[in-house]
């Protein structure tokens, strides 16, 4: 911040600023719409508006220092970017970082939890594939042994699991 150490050099500084302003300013339309009420815009008026209601148009001049328009996106590039841009902009990398850190650790869990599919997949075959008596719980409750059928079907199902998790 530039500090003026008198008065007189403040008055000036507040001038100049204003001075500044003013030219931007310029660039100024003027016209009476159809319920002849005047508007004032840095924009020129709809196009329905007849050119007898022009009350003032921007002269050449104060158009050519008016302030360059911003990109339609709204997002200023380069170094004129304004602390808004700057701070949209820091926001969105943040949350872009966010949803790639949730997305790593998503597929971290899915490759633990497919590890662990595949580990009980080949602890069960190699049980199967062992010869001992095995048993499993029906939809009533009940135990029953695994016939050689059974066997075969709890082997097949074990096979596909370690198929898909085991790579």
């Amino acid at each position: 911040m530039l500090l003026c150490p008198t008065p007189t050099l403040r008055a000036l500084a507040l001038a100049l600023a204003l001075a500044a302003v003013a030219s931007a300013a310029q660039a100024q339309w003027k016209w009476r719409d159809k319920s002849g009420q005047v508007n004032v815009s840095d924009r020129p008026p709809p196009m329905d508006v007849p050119d007898k209601d022009i009350l003032a148009r921007p002269t050449p001049e104060s158009v050519r220092r008016a302030p360059p328009a911003t990109p339609a996106s709204g997002a200023a590039s380069g170094p004129t970017r304004g602390p808004l841009e700057r701070d949209l902009e820091q926001r969105r990398r943040a949350a872009d970082q966010e949803q790639a850190a949730k997305a790593k650790a998503e597929e971290e869990r899915l490759a633990s939890q497919r590890a662990e599919n595949c580990r009980r997949a080949r602890s069960h075959v190699a049980a199967l594939e062992s010869g001992q008596r095995m048993a499993r719980m029906n939809d009533k409750g009940e135990r029953e042994v695994l016939d050689d059928r059974g066997r075969a079907e709890e082997m097949r199902q074990a096979r596909e699991v370690i198929a898909s998790d085991c790579k």
